[in-house]
């Protein structure tokens, strides 16, 4: 199972991006004094995911019990690898 998460990471501008943007058209850039295209360097160490937090909603959820002992049978977080395996299928089956 792939892991999907909403965890905070730190982005890295790799010499790819920085050369798209020096290739760029400046001429698409936005005209807006409000949203000016910021070079690659002002994005370098920004936190991706810092205000991002998907809404939880306390549910009672029946489980089979061998399901459920090999979930916790993993270590700590079994709501959340719960969560991550439905979210998982979830993103499949929208890809269809």
């Amino acid at each position: 199972m792939k892991k999907v998460s909403t965890k905070k990471r730190r982005l890295k501008i790799t010499d790819a991006i920085r050369k798209a943007y020096a290739e760029r058209d400046p001429s698409q850039d936005s005209a807006d004094p409000e949203a000016p295209t910021l070079p690659p360097e002002a994005w370098e160490g920004a936190i991706v995911g810092k205000y991002y937090r998907p809404l939880k909603k306390p549910i009672a959820l029946r489980l089979d019990a061998d399901v459920l002992a090999w979930l916790k049978s993993q270590g700590a977080g079994y709501q959340g690898r719960i969560n991550g395996i439905l979210r998982e299928r979830m993103m499949e089956q929208r890809g269809r």
